[in-house]
């Protein structure tokens, strides 16, 4: 039986997801690397339309407990260059949410292609690598026409690799759709400054008894 959530507790799992896509923007655009058993539930929240609670969608809350972690450094300030890029990546993709939403019929054509390209990656295509390309073909034909754009740093290196450029884009879309998940819960940008210790303190026990990978 899935444990219950409270609100504030769906909102900072939704929010771990945010951070999670945004750390891993970071690493693939700085190393060229990832880890695959954090990489994989956050692209495959993409796909998680009737989910039974929020941390289903990343196939359960070890699934999201980079998230978690790094979302519990960002609100306690420690490492702060480290962060820097991360918490830009988490803040850029809360505003492009925004924008996104605004757009009813992009939600819409985003919604279709992401079942359409569900039903592939059930079908014909299992490996990760195979779904980012399809879904970084579906930001690029609509996210990325909106006038704010998400500028990534890193390595010109590992930016020009078509496989990482796919999968940061891949990843952008599952951090806005976790963004759009935790404005749907109730998240707002003051909770993130008036309940940060409630927050921090929920991310830290959310991801305290999870497994160690």
């Amino acid at each position: 039986m899935s444990r219950e959530f409270s609100p504030l507790e769906q909102q900072t799992i939704a929010l771990a997801g945010v951070a999670q896509a945004a750390r891993l923007v970071d690493q693939v655009s700085r190393t060229g690397s990832y880890p695959i058993e954090f990489l994989e539930p956050s692209i495959h929240s993409l796909f998680e339309f009737d989910a039974e609670n929020v941390a289903a969608i990343y196939g359960g809350l070890a699934g999201v407990k980079l998230g978690l972690n790094n979302l519990s450094a960002m609100l306690a300030s420690r490492q702060a260059d480290e962060n820097r890029e991360v918490v830009r990546y988490v803040f850029n993709m809360l505003y492009l949410e925004r924008k996104f939403a605004a757009s009813s019929e992009m939600m819409s054509v985003v919604h279709s292609r992401l079942q359409h390209t569900s039903f592939k990656a059930e079908h014909f295509a299992g490996h990760v690598n195979d779904i980012c390309h399809s879904v970084s073909g579906i930001y690029q034909d609509t996210l990325s026409k909106l006038r704010f754009r998400i500028k990534v740093s890193g390595s010109a290196q590992h930016l020009q690799d078509k496989l990482n450029a796919d999968i940061i884009r891949a990843l952008l879309l599952a951090g806005i759709r976790s963004a759009f998940l935790w404005r749907q819960l109730g998240g707002r940008r003051w909770r993130l400054l008036f309940e940060r210790r409630r927050i921090l303190e929920i991310s830290q026990n959310l991801s305290r008894n999870l497994p160690v990978v």
